[in-house]
């Protein structure tokens, strides 16, 4: 019989960028072949975009990351003015970071439990499991329950999810995070805005189902996607030189990307974004968001091809060495911050 005790007895460790210097390795790199090189590459355009002092810097979050030992990668990303705006799922940002920042972890589950054949005993034991990382079901609960409460103190309104997350870090400000490392409270200590496009497809959607219950047919917090598009095309606007650090697929990236032909839609003529990279494991053959190139994201005026680079490597391999190098290169001590948070208060206000 498995035990709950012992199976989440072994938090996950978060690896730490600063402390590796990973340069001499990423550029020896780059006289290799096949993936290797693609990441020499792309370390070097993210590090080129952190120099440009014109550009804006969006990070695009898909998979789970943070419960993979990621989170302080884009902690310490945030400390070191290397972001300007973060899109993400809402897994990410809530299941997995604002989790941990409660006070709860992930923990490494045992090499048998990856076969798939004690997901029934863990289910009785009320522990969910992602691949090899085990999460106790009880403090999930706990999390969605903390989200209602949020919901509660809130004016009953439509907001964007950037609202919503800047409220959570609020929370984290007012209760105390509880870990030294959270993407939610740094984002929101530096007015760096977040956005998670489809919110309800996590933790928090949990929490706004039992807030919009409780209300009934009175006033109540929803979530706006449209205003989501809205504020980060303003975003663009007003800096239109921009560069994108892809980790997976999906929303997140789509979302980002679109933003350029949402602009032309709004009368604005703003350039493709002129840097991106993306790490993933997607195929390209099956037509899949998470496997379309970049390339062919400049087919539909998004993405520029003068530094663009696909990385088909698994995250928790290819992120920390792009975002090492870029770290230890310290380009990122010239950025000015941007806090791009607070240019979006006025859409808050209105």
């Amino acid at each position: 019989m498995l035990n709950k005790a012992e199976l989440l007895a072994s938090p996950v460790q978060h690896i730490d960028i600063t402390a590796h210097n990973v340069v001499p390795l990423v550029e020896s790199m780059r006289s290799m072949a096949f993936s290797a090189r693609d990441l020499a590459r792309a370390a070097d355009i993210t590090d080129r975009m952190i120099a440009d002092r014109d550009c804006g810097i969006i990070f695009c979050l898909a998979g789970s990351l943070i419960s993979a030992g990621l989170k302080k990668v884009f902690v310490d990303a945030l400390r070191a003015n290397m972001v300007d705006a973060i899109v993400s799922t809402g897994a990410n940002i809530v299941d997995q970071d604002f989790f941990e920042a409660l006070g709860f972890r992930h923990y490494v589950g045992e090499e048998r439990l990856r076969s798939g054949m004690f997901d029934a005993e863990l289910r009785e034991l009320h522990i969910d499991r992602i691949y090899d990382t085990l999460i106790d079901e009880d403090e999930l609960r706990i999390c969605d329950d903390t989200i209602r409460q949020i919901c509660e103190e809130l004016e009953p309104r439509p907001m964007s999810s950037r609202e919503f997350i800047r409220a959570m870090g609020a929370y984290l400000d007012r209760v105390g995070c509880k870990t030294a490392d959270s993407i939610v409270y740094e984002a929101y200590q530096r007015d760096v805005p977040i956005f998670v496009p489809a919110f309800s497809d996590c933790s928090a959607g949990f929490g706004l189902v039992a807030h919009q219950h409780s209300r009934g047919d009175g006033p109540k917090v929803a979530i706006d996607s449209a205003k989501d598009f809205y504020e980060l095309t303003q975003l663009k606007i007003h800096n239109p030189t921009t560069g994108l650090f892809m980790v997976g697929g999906g929303v997140p990236k789509n979302f980002a990307q679109d933003i350029v032909v949402a602009a032309d839609v709004l009368g604005k003529e703003v350039p493709m974004h002129q840097y991106a990279v993306q790490v993933t494991v997607a195929d390209v053959r099956d037509g899949a968001l998470s496997g379309s190139t970049l390339k062919e994201a400049s087919s539909w005026g998004k993405v520029d091809l003068a530094y663009e680079q696909m990385v088909f490597s698994e995250a928790t391999l290819a992120v920390p060495l792009i975002l090492g190098y870029a770290y230890h290169k310290g380009n990122w001590r010239n950025r000015t911050a941007r806090r791009w948070a607070r240019l979006l208060e006025p859409v808050h206000a209105s």
